[in-house]
């Protein structure tokens, strides 16, 4: 049995290199992780930090507010897996009156009895009741749902021959998707898109964007407690585990969120990587061979799920040779993890991640993503990816790749837009639409 404490393994294609040196006895000097930095190069970003200060780097979040950024591979396993050491529930930050209640980071550190703060007995009580209730989604069938929501998305513009793929496909499948396993009408789909996208803003819009989410689906959980159908809020009202309506208003808010965004990220960073990757134009002239790749060497190189904001630490301890006081805010770099060298050296790298799956893009431990989540967001990824291929099997990028842009985000990785070109095509699925 798996020790769940345990820092994630290694890399399991090539062994760990050295350990960097460590870092200066001195008090280090903060580091602003946020604004334009973050838009750039992270792996560069990553690699001066890394050089610089260590596995674990002290930083300055917007508005100056004090954290630590852990780049090891180890460093976040061992923080992910130890929740009695860095705990989730954010009402023991250290610094919270420091913070606005408009800081743009308040999303991730703002507490609600959700299942996001949750710990120990209660936390695996809520992602018990989740896990179940997605693992008794049939997997052919959410093929089917995933096939008809590419096609609908697609006939939206697959007569233009352009497209704005993140904009008008990837952002948007996955709430197609997450409708049909809530049993919500289609046609509420896209006020909650809208929603969905202001919310993640920074701005007076969001918190209202927010709040009009949670009122949708608070009025979902009560339709279902009067009349239970099958899907995924129906199984949460019916789960032994005896769910209360805001517990699961909540939850499934915290779903939402996760598959909306990282998934839509994924997708959007991978049909990038098969849009200016050479490896992968054979894949894209009708073989399926590559998404499989692309999607996981995107998980590696650029995770949609950049960074965890936060954990918090329970005791005095030492991490990464730094000195972590008790409530200190500690922002887990995922994706930096992965470019670990003491995991992934040179060689490694330049010859792609390939089948390896050490990465940590779907969390680690306790508060990791709660089985079968990943695997449905992987089903849901690769039938976009391939939808896609499979019906605009010229589709090209329509812009040089260095004038792609990244959001600037400190939690998250993904294209403000991925501009496409194709030969037009007229595609009748009028037959989907009864059956959607």
């Amino acid at each position: 049995m798996t020790n769940p404490t345990a820092p994630p393994p290694a890399s399991p294609q090539e062994p760990a290199a050295a350990d960097p040196p460590a870092p200066r006895n001195e008090p280090a000097e903060p580091v602003r992780l946020c604004g334009a930095r973050l838009a750039g190069d992270p792996g560069e970003l990553h690699r001066s930090l890394r050089q610089r200060h260590g596995p674990v780097v002290p930083v300055l979040l917007d508005g100056d507010v004090p954290a630590w950024f852990v780049l090891g591979y180890r460093e976040v396993g061992h923080v992910a897996g130890n929740p009695r050491l860095f705990a989730r529930d954010c009402r023991r930050w250290n610094a919270r009156e420091l913070v606005p209640d408009d800081w743009p980071l308040m999303p991730h550190v703002g507490w609600t009895p959700s299942v996001t703060f949750a710990e120990g007995a209660e936390h695996r009580r809520r992602t018990g009741a989740i896990g179940d209730a997605l693992d008794r989604v049939e997997r052919s069938a959410l093929t089917l749902v995933c096939e008809r929501a590419a096609d609908r998305l697609l006939r939206a513009f697959s007569g233009d021959g352009e497209a704005d793929l993140v904009a008008q496909y990837a952002h948007r499948f996955p709430l197609h998707v997450l409708a049909e396993l809530y049993g919500l009408p289609r046609g509420d789909i896209p006020v909650l898109a809208q929603d969905v996208a202001e919310s993640l803003d920074a701005d007076g819009k969001a918190a209202r964007a927010r709040e009009r989410i949670r009122d949708r689906m608070a009025r979902l959980v009560a339709e279902r407690r009067a009349a239970p159908a099958r899907d995924v809020p129906s199984r949460l009202v019916e789960h032994p585990a005896g769910l209360t309506d805001e517990e699961i208003t909540l939850d499934l808010l915290a779903v939402t969120a996760a598959a909306h965004q990282r998934t839509g990220d994924w997708i959007g960073n991978a049909l990038r990587l098969m849009l200016v990757d050479d490896r992968f134009s054979m894949s894209m002239q009708g073989g399926r061979g590559g998404v499989s790749q692309a999607l996981n060497e995107a998980l590696w190189e650029d995770a949609p799920a950049r960074n965890l904001i936060g954990r918090w630490a329970v005791h005095d301890c030492d991490l990464g040779g730094r000195r972590v006081r008790r409530g200190d805010l500690l922002v887990l770099g995922l994706a930096a993890a992965g470019a670990d060298p003491r995991v992934r050296p040179g060689s490694y790298t330049d010859h792609g991640p390939g089948a390896n799956r050490a990465h940590l893009s779907f969390g680690h431990g306790e508060h990791g993503c709660p089985f079968p989540a990943p695997e449905l967001a992987e089903t849901m990824s690769r039938t976009a990816v391939e939808v896609l291929l499979d019906r605009l099997p010229d589709v090209a990028l329509a812009v040089p790749p260095e004038r792609l842009e990244w959001r600037p985000s400190a939690s998250v990785r993904g294209l403000r837009a991925l501009p496409a070109v194709f030969s037009p095509v007229i595609q009748d699925m009028t037959a989907w639409d009864d059956d959607f």
